[in-house]
């Protein structure tokens, strides 16, 4: 398959199966009845080409995850859990095979095919939740299929830009002419993100949001890598530089293309519309 095709995240991507060895999927015995967690294969947007070489994923192309039970959903609705932040994190934990994968390691394309995959196999492909209509702005209830979602692979050869041997983007600003080394957001980052906005939400400080992404996956400036050279350099970046990194980056990383076809109830607006991630994702009506 070539690298920069998309193809569906349904369940033709992957083979279920009882594995027969796992300690979190075994097979249980109860008055001469047999129960397994069946698992499934879940292929990895970034094909394992995003991971350092001494990375459990490096090279790997899909991971086996369990499908969703009591225990997970017990997970996701752990109020403590959920307070603290880390009830997503638990719930990977909690559901991929290969205990050596930190999860919080994983790139944030792997982990969004992975999150859509469970719940899929928790709780079906379709996902109702309430959608604010860019038009009329009325927010209505919208009905999404997740078997429609598809994946971004690895692009080997992007437009103006090129990989490192590590898995990074290179690119070349349109305005200042830096080469600017950006690596995929984590999970870690993710959640690094996360608090530093709930942070300065709390200190009712002004929101950085943009310059605190590229700060996270900017890795170095012509060849430097010195931190409070790069932080420099992205405070006063003209905004074509900042436009032109952030959109190679979205366009290249690997990641599943949420987006599909919205029409609103209440004007009929048509629209390309991103799947929103809200609770309703794993805690459906």
């Amino acid at each position: 398959m070539a690298r920069n095709n998309r193809s569906r995240l349904g369940k033709e991507l992957g083979d279920t199966e009882v594995p027969q060895d796992d300690p979190v999927a075994a097979t249980t015995q109860a008055d001469g009845l047999s129960f397994a967690t069946p698992t499934e294969f879940v292929e990895l947007p970034s094909r394992g080409l995003c991971y350092a070489a001494d990375h459990p994923l490096c090279g790997v192309e899909s991971v086996e995850i369990k499908y969703m039970t009591a225990k997970e959903e017990d997970i996701l609705s752990s109020k403590t859990l959920i307070k603290q932040g880390v009830a997503i994190e638990r719930f990977l934990k909690s559901i991929i095979i290969d205990k050596s994968i930190r999860t919080d390691s994983l790139v944030t394309g792997d982990r969004n095919a992975i999150l859509v995959a469970a719940r899929i196999n928790g709780y079906g492909s379709e996902y109702s939740t309430k959608v604010t209509c860019p038009s009329c702005f009325t927010s209505s209830d919208y009905e999404f299929d997740l078997s429609e979602v598809e994946i971004k692979e690895f692009n080997e050869n992007p437009e103006d830009a090129t990989w490192t041997d590590s898995g990074n983007l290179l690119a070349t600003t349109p305005i200042t002419g830096v080469e600017v080394e950006t690596r995929p957001l984590t999970g870690k980052d993710e959640m690094y993100l996360a608090r530093t906005q709930e942070s300065k939400r709390k200190k009712k400080l002004a929101e950085t949001t943009l310059t605190d992404l590229l700060k996270t996956i900017v890795v170095s400036v012509n060849g430097k890598e010195e931190r409070n050279l790069i932080n420099e350099f992205i405070e006063v970046m003209p905004a074509r530089d900042s436009r032109h990194l952030r959109t190679t980056y979205e366009e290249n990383i690997p990641n599943v293309d949420m987006t599909q076809e919205f029409e609103c109830p209440n004007c009929n607006y048509r629209t390309a519309l991103e799947v929103p991630f809200t609770t309703d994702f794993f805690w459906p009506k």
